[in-house]
């Protein structure tokens, strides 16, 4: 990716250009010392005078009112707000007409910045002062004072934290009093200029030091000093205030996009390159209008033009489907394999790739300009956001309607998180999400739980980035500093303590500080790397094998590929996806070449159970989920087994609990419980185990028959309705 510059052969201002803004993404104002504000078109490349400015107003900043607020347009006239040396600021109408000028600082009024919601203005002045306006210019507060001048001020993504510089430290103070603020040297020198990304929450900072992070090109126009710069709106456009009365234009150029083997690559504003690297067929696509956002993946590009939507079929490039956008401003496309989903600046789209508008979710207080590829995450039937006004609380909407899953209930964890990702695979009741919290610890739950608590497993730490495959439900993640692939992280539902063997683990000192995963695509990962670059890291393809084996119940084929490739971490696999299907005898012989033997052991006692249920509530005892397993039991009227396994566990109150309310085995929990204290040489001090103890006679001979006569009951049951079943079977 690179900029591509461009600049006039003569400079349209006679003096310095002070500074830039954008009133859409084709049309730009400049103010200069030479008085004038222009108006450039970008369409038609011409340029004209606004309005000329009185002779004693030397303009310094100007920022746009906020066009979408909550993503609902303004209905207002768009006013600008133009900051100035007299220690005013004005607030002009887009014709150039002077609405308001308002006293504002001592000396130089350096910034003005509305704020997101276009309900406040924050001024920084050469006094030192920062002062904050309500949107009819009437002063608020003064939020800071000090002895240098700010030269530049940001607000923060929710516009309750303004950023500003003082010398070479960078502040952020909270609109609270009470709130803690932050500051730190940021600098070896001055800081001019300072700005805070609303989508990655990025800060970036410009000073007297000249430092700079990594470049992805480098050129040097005539242009003298560049004294502003300004983004237009769907990002694909810059445009500088250079001190020799130019105003200098970029657009991104040479951005890369990769889908096995096919590369595509945005040569010119309008116009696309397809290669097939295994053929080497190259194929142009050419578009009305300027590319925006472009997204690859599951067979498909989706291209985000101002106007339209193009979305291609790599098995044919010569006609898209087109369809035309509501808004100019796409920000984010995200695919899954059946559909994908769209945002602007007005909501969010869930779209076939026939182009027919499947749902759009909505939410109390959604920003969609903000929504960015950490917060947001789509599969084939659900969608999920991390809720910015409550950053604990993730949102889930089914993607076929767009309305919220279940009883609507969010999932909520217990600190802010940061990043999540839905696995892409298998049904949507066994939909997960992975997520990524504030410590840097990786959480995985089921999305759709029955109304029931979700159960969220912890499954790593100190991770940095992840992403999961597109063909298996394999996850990848920066962990510290070594890329881990988790082979199957379901796992810690089925068997927690399997977890850590089906790890593949690799030292990241081939990657630079602080990559990020883009994509997990077959065994391939990509990653962008600190400085920009990118790199890539295989990942042994068998994994994804057996994830393919387990799904189309393969349990022979399965056991062949674990047999050929001699890797622990694939037996492991495949003993936590038997154990998840109940598939016994596979699980058996898994957990036997791991060398788990009391597992092995409790297999068979598992096979060796009476019937079904008790089969069913043993496995799911196996997996730590005895609510559930008791509950199983006492469903099929199983009294003893539930109350055994309480016993087996040592909770002898809800034992006790059972065995009175079913009014049988009461002298059952006794005798265990006896035999239990006798064997740690304790005495009785529970006073209902006393209470019951005075009136029920301890009889092991009678008890032990009791329990062969149910036991019997249910091997008889079990029999009788397996004899049903084959009989209608039969017929």
């Amino acid at each position: 990716m690179r900029l591509k510059t461009s600049l006039l052969q003569e400079p349209k201002h006679k003096e310095l250009v002070s500074c830039v803004g954008w009133t859409t993404a084709d049309e730009l104002y400049s103010c200069s010392e030479d008085h004038q504000i222009l108006k450039w078109n970008l369409l038609t490349s011409e340029t004209s005078l606004v309005v000329k400015l009185p002779e004693e107003m030397y303009p310094i900043d100007l920022h746009w009112f906020p066009k979408t607020v909550g993503g609902k347009k303004q209905n207002q006239t768009e006013i600008f707000v133009l900051t100035s040396t007299d220690g005013k600021f004005h607030l002009t109408s887009k014709i150039g007409r002077i609405e308001k000028s308002v006293e504002a600082h001592k000396g130089a009024v350096l910034a003005g910045r509305w704020n997101y919601d276009g309900t406040a203005l924050i001024t920084a002045g050469e006094d030192g002062q920062i002062k904050i306006w309500s949107k009819s210019g009437m002063l608020r507060s003064t939020l800071a004072s000090q002895g240098s001048p700010v030269y530049s001020v940001a607000w923060g993504p929710d516009s309750d934290r303004i950023l500003y510089t003082s010398g070479r430290q960078l502040v952020i103070k909270p609109l609270q009093p009470s709130a803690k603020v932050i500051q730190w040297k940021a600098h070896d020198g001055v800081v001019l200029k300072v700005d805070w990304n609303s989508v990655n929450d990025v800060i970036l900072s410009g000073g007297e030091d000249c430092k700079y992070k990594w470049s992805y090109a480098l050129e040097k126009p005539n242009t003298g000093s560049v004294f502003s710069l300004a983004w237009s709106a769907d990002g694909t456009q810059l445009a500088g205030a250079c001190g020799n009365g130019h105003v200098i234009f970029a657009h991104v150029v040479e951005q890369h996009w990769e889908w096995k083997n096919f590369v595509i690559t945005l040569t010119k504003r309008r116009t696309m390159q397809v290669r097939n690297v295994m053929n080497d067929a190259v194929d142009a696509l050419e578009f009305r209008d300027r590319v925006i956002k472009t997204s690859l993946a599951y067979g498909h590009l989706v291209v985000a033009t101002s106007l339209q939507c193009y979305v291609y079929n790599s098995r044919n490039w010569n006609t898209p489907l087109i369809f035309d956008l509501k808004e100019g401003t796409v920000s984010l496309i995200l695919q899954a394999e059946k559909h994908f989903l769209l945002v602007d600046g007005a909501g969010l789209y869930i779209f076939s790739y026939e182009g027919r508008l499947i749902s759009s979710p909505k939410f109390p207080g959604m920003r969609a300009d903000i929504l960015n590829a950490q917060g947001v995450s789509v599969s084939n039937d659900t969608i999920a956001i991390r809720d910015k006004s409550d950053e604990k609380v993730i949102l889930l909407f089914d993607g076929l309607t767009g309305k919220a899953l279940g009883d609507g209930k969010p999932l909520t964890h217990k600190l802010e998180v940061v990043e999540i990702a839905l696995d892409q695979c298998g049904p949507s009741t066994e939909r997960k999400i992975a997520l990524i919290d504030k410590n840097r610890d990786l959480y995985l739950t089921s999305v759709r739980h029955l109304g029931r608590e979700p159960k969220i497993c912890k499954i790593g730490s100190m991770v940095h980035s992840m992403a999961w495959n597109d063909a298996a439900n394999i996850l990848c993640g920066i962990q510290d500093n070594q890329f881990t692939v988790w082979y199957y992280p379901s796992a810690v539902f089925t068997d927690k303590e399997l977890l850590p063997k089906t790890l593949y683990i690799k030292d990241g000192s081939e990657f630079s500080h602080a990559p990020h995963i883009l994509s997990y695509v077959g065994t391939k990962v990509t990653l962008r790397q600190g400085d920009g670059s990118l790199v890539y890291s295989c990942v042994p393809p068998y994994p994804a094998l057996l994830h393919e084996y387990s799904t189309s119940a393969r349990w022979e084929d399965a056991l062949r590929l674990c047999r050929f490739a001699k890797d622990q971490s694939l037996w492991a696999c495949l003993a936590g996806m038997a154990m998840a299907n109940r598939e016994l005898t596979t699980a058996e012989m898994a957990y036997a070449a791991i060398g788990e033997l009391p597992r092995v052991q409790y297999i068979n006692f598992i096979k060796e159970q009476p019937s079904k249920e008790s089969s069913l509530a043993h496995m799911l005892m196996f997996s730590g989920q005895v609510q559930e397993a008791e509950a199983t039991l006492l469903q099929a009227g199983l009294i003893y087994q539930a109350i055994r396994v309480s016993i087996d566990l040592f909770n002898w109150e809800r034992a006790l609990e059972l065995a009175v309310k079913h009014k049988t085995h009461v002298d059952t929990v006794l005798a265990y419980r006896g035999k239990f204290l006798q064997t740690f040489g304790r005495k009785e001090t529970n006073k209902r185990f006393l209470q019951y103890a005075e009136g029920v006679e301890v009889d092991w001979e009678k008890i032990q028959a009791k329990i062969e006569m149910e036991l019997s009951k249910e091997r008889e049951k079990a029999a009788n309705a397996s004899l049903r079943n084959s009989v209608a079977s039969r017929r």
